[in-house]
């Protein structure tokens, strides 16, 4: 979306952390919490912006995201397995493996006499 929280428009950021005045904003009492001063309150706001993820979260993020699964601790995967009736591990790719009559595989399937 944005490279910092305070360009997107549709953010009460630039007033909650920058002291931006707004007609249209209440501050939340969650908001007011955070001190006991304006400057207080901005910048402990401000600091909830800060964190980083490190390489190994944005990994699990970027595979969850390239697989299209889920995202959490193992709770949540039984969670949304319960909501939703499915499996959270994908299926392997492709078909599954053709098996003859007897219930082996199909030996010999492809070779020709020569």
């Amino acid at each position: 979306m944005v490279d910092d929280p305070a360009h997107y428009r549709w953010s009460s950021y630039r007033s909650n952390a920058l002291g931006q005045t707004s007609d249209i904003l209440t501050p939340h009492p969650l908001y007011q919490s955070l001190g006991a001063t304006g400057e207080e309150r901005q910048s402990a706001y401000r600091a909830l912006f800060r964190a980083q993820l490190d390489a190994e979260a944005i990994s699990d993020i970027r595979l969850a995201l390239n697989q299209s699964q889920p995202l959490g601790n193992e709770r949540f995967y039984q969670h949304i397995e319960q909501m939703t009736g499915q499996r959270r591990e994908s299926k392997p790719r492709g078909r599954p493996r053709a098996e003859n009559e007897s219930g082996g595989d199909m030996a010999g399937q492809g070779e020709l006499e020569l």
